[in-house]
């Protein structure tokens, strides 16, 4: 038989077992508040679209209350996103959110991009975190000054980083869908700057827009300015 925790995972469909998506806990974030440090969760979205800024958020959960039902935001739909991103904004002891435009990805390169809009975030927080919990294996805060814990999978293993992906994803979508009426041939409200199959169609018949991050290959292909292979 499969551990009681494993088994909070499991659910029966038509009598065959499938696991459910693991529910990210504080274990992570209550080791640091054991020894009276303020934890940042920091995710971000958009980092492979093709239009669009990237964006990070920075989540400062409190350590005396449980929020519930947090996964990360990948697998979670649309409406229910919405409710969480709403809820965290309300149980969250701070909330933080910064971006780097594509103009500022074209100027400077995604990786100084990453680390700038991820600094903008914890530097949106209402009080400058001791620990940043962020998530993969590579620290785009490295020099920000504070103490920053890599977590592969972080998403789904610590509801900090959960948090923070869920308010990111929301406040860029938010936004590509608030745009789309300005830019209506691409369609940004379905595929929020991604290259989905018509996204792709719509810069090979129209050509990339401001919006789109003209230094990358497939936007130089698109406008005539690299090989069309790339696209």
């Amino acid at each position: 038989m499969l551990p009681a925790s494993q088994r909070r995972n499991v659910q029966y469909t038509n009598g065959r077992r499938r696991r459910l998506p693991d529910v990210p806990g504080l274990r992570l974030e209550r080791r640091w508040w054991d020894e009276g440090a303020l934890v940042a969760g920091v995710d971000e979205v958009g980092r492979g679209a093709w239009a669009g800024p990237v964006t990070y958020a920075a989540v400062v959960l409190p350590s005396d209350h449980r929020m519930y039902k947090l996964r990360d935001s990948k697998v979670l739909d649309p409406r229910r996103r919405e409710e969480l991103a709403e809820r965290i904004s309300g149980f969250a002891v701070g909330v933080g959110i910064g971006s780097a435009s594509n103009a500022e990805i074209d100027e400077v390169g995604m990786t100084a991009a990453i680390r700038l809009a991820a600094a903008r975030a914890v530097d949106a927080l209402p009080s400058r975190p001791d620990v940043c919990l962020v998530d993969g294996n590579w620290d785009f805060l490295a020099g920000y000054g504070t103490r920053n814990e890599r977590i592969i999978g972080g998403d789904a293993r610590s509801a900090s980083i959960a948090a923070a992906s869920i308010v990111a994803k929301v406040h860029r979508d938010t936004l590509m869908s608030s745009v789309c009426p300005d830019f209506p041939a691409y369609r940004f409200s379905s595929n929020k700057g991604y290259p989905s199959p018509d996204h792709r169609l719509s810069l090979a018949e129209h050509g990339p827009c401001r919006l789109h991050r003209q230094t990358w290959a497939p936007i130089r292909a698109a406008a005539g300015l690299g090989d069309p292979e790339l696209f």
